[in-house]
């Protein structure tokens, strides 16, 4: 059966959110609320708990997984950015954006798009979240949790533990949580391409 962490959604208890951190290391997965919608997380090298997100959202090969990031040093070590790269991520973040970028040697090869060898990162604006990855030390490996049959996110943290139960580890609670997920900017072509539009204002890169 899953945990279910209640925790305040600005101020949240640093008690509660170690024993969330101590469950990730110990190779949970869990669902956890960010800026622009609820998500699935576990860390890097767990390679059984990607494989559970991908069985949870059934996900084919070409999925683009995230990797959320704490502050723009941690990014910068799982992604290659050129100088406008650099320039225009680091305008935009934090904030509900994922960047498409290709990936450093840090990143293991099972997270990469097959055939561009890229990688989703972003720096999330959560309190909840910022406290998660500040205490976890590392990114997270995530991904929405849009599940299958639906058409938008779960926003509800109780009605996320009563349906994946027995799919997650732990639910982390902190209100209601949006329904728009982060809008993508794939920069591997060299150039900024937006691949869908979400919660960030895509002007900046139109």
């Amino acid at each position: 059966m899953a945990r279910y962490f209640d925790v305040h959604p600005q101020d949240p208890q640093p008690r509660l959110i170690r024993q969330a951190a101590d469950l990730i290391r110990d190779g949970g997965l869990i669902a956890y609320p960010t800026d622009s919608c609820f998500a699935l997380g576990c860390r890097l090298g767990n390679a059984e708990g990607k494989d559970r997100i991908v069985r949870i959202r059934r996900l084919n090969a070409r999925h683009h997984f995230t990797l959320v990031c704490h502050d723009f040093a941690q990014l910068g070590q799982l992604v290659q950015l050129d100088n406008w790269m650099y320039r225009a991520v680091k305008a935009t973040t934090p904030g509900s954006y994922t960047f498409i970028l290709p990936a450093t040697s840090e990143v293991p090869r099972r997270l990469l798009h097959p055939k561009k060898r890229t990688v989703g990162v972003r720096i999330v604006d959560h309190p909840v979240a910022c406290a998660l990855l500040g205490e976890l030390g590392e990114p997270l490996l995530s991904s929405t949790l849009l599940l299958p049959d639906h058409e938008e996110p779960l926003t509800d943290g109780w009605e996320i533990k009563e349906t994946l139960e027995h799919q997650v580890d732990a639910v982390i609670d902190s209100g209601e949580s949006g329904l728009e997920p982060t809008t993508v900017v794939d920069m591997s072509g060299g150039y900024a391409e937006i691949v869908r539009v979400g919660a960030g204002d895509p002007a900046p890169f139109e």
